[in-house]
């Protein structure tokens, strides 16, 4: 894969506690993505934060990974549903960091038994670049599960 840059543009206005920024890609995938500390934390109100985008960026790239995995292991996936939580929480000294991304992850493919996909969904880890960049300061956890038994169905 060659090397990939990819960037966002933030906007903030105000104050931390009561200012409000937006957020935007600059492929224009997404624009003005409303965010704000109260919405942060609290209720988001239609409005994003750093977490859920890093949540939806770590989802999406263990999907890829894992997806490349079981093609090359010979049992593409015919579809993968994947969820990133991700948490923030104050830690030793009062300073918020992030503590843990959990994926969970289904999988359905003709040919795909369990062994198989917990072999895949560790090595998808090994290959996901968030995932590395996330172990390095918090813990990643992962589980998945075959829609429909053992053989994908």
């Amino acid at each position: 894969m060659p090397r990939v840059q990819r960037s966002a543009d933030v906007t903030w206005e105000g104050n931390v506690a009561r200012g409000s920024g937006m957020i935007s890609a600059e492929t224009g995938a997404f624009r003005e993505l409303g965010f704000s500390l109260p919405t942060r934390i609290g209720a988001s109100e239609g409005k994003t934060s750093p977490e859920e985008l890093l949540a939806a960026a770590h989802a999406g790239c263990y999907a890829m990974s894992l997806a490349s995995e079981l093609t090359q292991a010979g049992t593409p996936p015919a579809r993968l549903e994947v969820t990133a939580t991700v948490t923030l929480d104050e830690v030793e000294g009062g300073a918020h960091r992030i503590v843990a991304s959990e994926i969970n992850a289904r999988a359905r493919g003709d040919g795909i038994d369990g062994s198989a996909l917990e072999r895949a969904a560790r090595a998808a880890d090994d290959g996901c670049p968030f995932s590395a960049l996330i172990a390095a300061s918090a813990n990643v956890s992962f589980n998945v599960e075959l829609e429909g038994g053992t053989d994908g169905d």
